[in-house]
């Protein structure tokens, strides 16, 4: 959404973010207007029970004067974020969908999405994972159901298709064509390529030599135990090349020795050091996949949760990364995969290909084009 709204100030437009407060210098210092999006739990607790949907109606009470107030040509909301996009829809305003990742939905014949296993390779394949579809349209069904009982709540009619939260007008998808299964996209659907942003960050020193350099980026919402930061820094000091390893601020609490070929930092801009890494060793969150793959470095993907699943099964897809299953997370796992990228040409190459699509597309540019269109009322 920051790399979208820059690109749209950037052009003159009087652009407004609604995001968490915490976003608030970075939006305003790339010349948006700033609205502070509710903060609150969207999921049952003791303390505080409200389920999601009962959230997003309260969101929209709180949502829907500020786009009242801005009286805006179009709205964008991110694809879990369904309070604006009512807002807007309530205001008799377009709006849009932007997925910051692959989208969810896979086409007839895959596995279900997030569940890890990639594109199969035989119509025998396609077939089985077929078998799942009437389990996953009973879930779907159910989702339908509630976000239908929402929109009764605020007064709108229901919907009838599967993925009531997305948007028929204009659906932005914020991800690598490449790193997308097979189909046939509807006309309202565009997959522009990877938004990639990040807040402003003082370069770090690298580990001295010319020897491959590897990137440890843990994520920052998972691992709280730094299980594979600990594996790598275990893992890799024997091997030939040089390790750059970050803590993410996240505390470490017990101590860890530090190998002699490596350096640990406690946060690193992506977008500096990237470019000069040859792999990446990562949890395989999508903005972390690919960012390494725009700056042309192969991944080694560890899956931990949520999508992370279903990112490291399109990246094996895709041909410019290695799997490590989180059950393999220990030193040697980890060193074995490391060697294993390092040593398969095929996976750099696959990756500096996908660098140089991402140098011919500009994604932010190409997002900005379909929300003006949107806007203008073209698309």
């Amino acid at each position: 959404m920051l790399a979208l709204g820059t690109e749209l100030a950037a052009r003159g437009h009087a652009v407004t973010l609604e995001t968490w407060s915490r976003w608030r210098e970075h939006v305003e210092a790339a010349g948006m207007t700033f609205v502070a999006a509710p903060e609150y739990p969207v999921f049952p607790t003791q303390e505080r029970p409200m389920t999601m949907y009962e959230a997003v109606v309260k969101a929209v009470g709180q949502t829907r004067p500020a786009v009242a107030a801005a009286r805006p040509d179009a709205v964008v909301a991110d694809i879990l974020t369904l309070a604006p996009a009512l807002a807007g829809e309530l205001e008799g305003i377009p709006a849009a969908t932007l997925i910051p990742h692959v989208h969810p939905a896979p086409p007839p014949g895959a596995p279900p999405y997030s569940f890890g296993a990639r594109w199969p390779r035989t119509a025998l394949g396609q077939q089985l994972w077929r078998r799942l579809d009437p389990l996953v349209e009973r879930g779907l069904r159910w989702g339908q159901q509630e976000l239908n009982d929402t929109r009764a709540q605020l007064g709108l009619p229901p919907v009838t298709r599967l993925h009531g939260g997305l948007s028929e007008q204009l659906c932005i998808v914020g991800t690598y064509p490449q790193l997308e299964y097979p189909r046939t996209w509807p006309t309202h659907t565009h997959v522009v390529g990877p938004l990639l942003w990040e807040p402003p960050t003082d370069p770090v020193q690298l580990p001295p030599g010319d020897l491959p350099l590897v990137l440890v980026a843990p994520s920052t919402a998972q691992d709280r135990d730094h299980r594979l930061l600990r594996a790598a820094l275990a893992g890799l000091g024997e091997l030939p090349i040089r390790v750059l390893a970050t803590w993410n601020r996240r505390p470490l609490g017990e101590p860890v020795e530090v190998p002699d070929n490596t350096r640990l930092v406690e946060w690193v801009s992506y977008a500096q050091t990237m470019p000069q890494c040859a792999l990446v060793l990562c949890h395989v969150g999508h903005g972390t996949m690919v960012r390494a793959l725009a700056s042309g470095a192969a991944v080694v993907a560890c899956p931990v949760a949520g999508d992370m699943g279903e990112n490291a099964a399109r990246l094996d897809w895709a041909g410019a990364g290695v799997r490590l299953p989180w059950r393999f997370t220990t030193p040697r796992g980890v060193r074995l995969a490391v060697q294993r990228a390092l040593d398969e040409p095929s996976l750099t190459r696959r990756a500096g290909e996908l660098a140089a699509w991402s140098a011919r597309n500009d994604a932010a540019a190409r997002a900005a084009d379909l929300v003006e269109r949107l806007a203008r009322g073209t698309v």
